[in-house]
């Protein structure tokens, strides 16, 4: 593992291949097309909550069999509640306006939309640079905090096998993603 953790081009390489994996995955999935966002937005059509549901169980499990077996490490930052809030709505308006996520936008402009990139990418180039160079001001203004709510994460916290937890939440999910798709949305 140690190798692993301290090789940074192989690292990079392995992130640029499971972004490239998650990206084919959510283009055939349908969910970089602003049409089926909209209608998940409008609540008509849930494949993008299940796509999402989907990522989440199967990150769930892989680290709930990886993490202890030393196979991987978990590095949670730290937040606060008034950051995550704040963030969320400034996301959730932007996610409305455009129909699409960050994720969504790459994909978009794999598929050549031209909103994904002159509104998407170019937007989020602009904004980032606007947090950026606004980040100190909003520091010292304590309009960004950090209280530290998510310093360790829930598999640190775990005692035992994690699998108690997580595997009846995925079954859950799953029963959730169930339902969706024999009411048909």
């Amino acid at each position: 593992m140690e190798k692993y953790h301290e090789n940074k081009k192989l690292q990079l390489l392995l992130g640029l291949v499971i972004g490239i994996v998650f990206g084919f995955l959510l283009q055939k999935g349908g969910v970089t097309k602003y049409d089926v966002i909209l209608a998940q937005l409008r609540l008509m059509d849930f494949a993008v909550l299940k796509i999402m549901l989907t990522a989440v169980i199967v990150t769930m499990l892989g680290i709930s069999y990886l993490y202890p077996k030393g196979k991987i490490q978990i590095h949670p930052k730290s937040g606060s509640l008034k950051n995550s809030v704040i963030g969320g709505l400034m996301f959730g308006v932007g996610f409305a306006i455009l129909g699409y996520c960050p994720g969504t936008i790459a994909g978009a402009v794999g598929n050549g939309y031209i909103d994904g990139l002159t509104g998407g990418m170019i937007g989020i180039i602009i904004g980032s640079g606007i947090f950026a160079s606004m980040y100190s001001t909003l520091k010292k203004k304590k309009w960004i905090e950090d209280d530290h709510f998510s310093e360790v994460s829930l598999f640190q916290r775990m005692k035992g096998n994690s699998f108690k937890y997580t595997l009846p939440f995925a079954l859950v999910l799953a029963g959730v993603m169930a339902v969706l798709e024999v009411v048909g949305v």
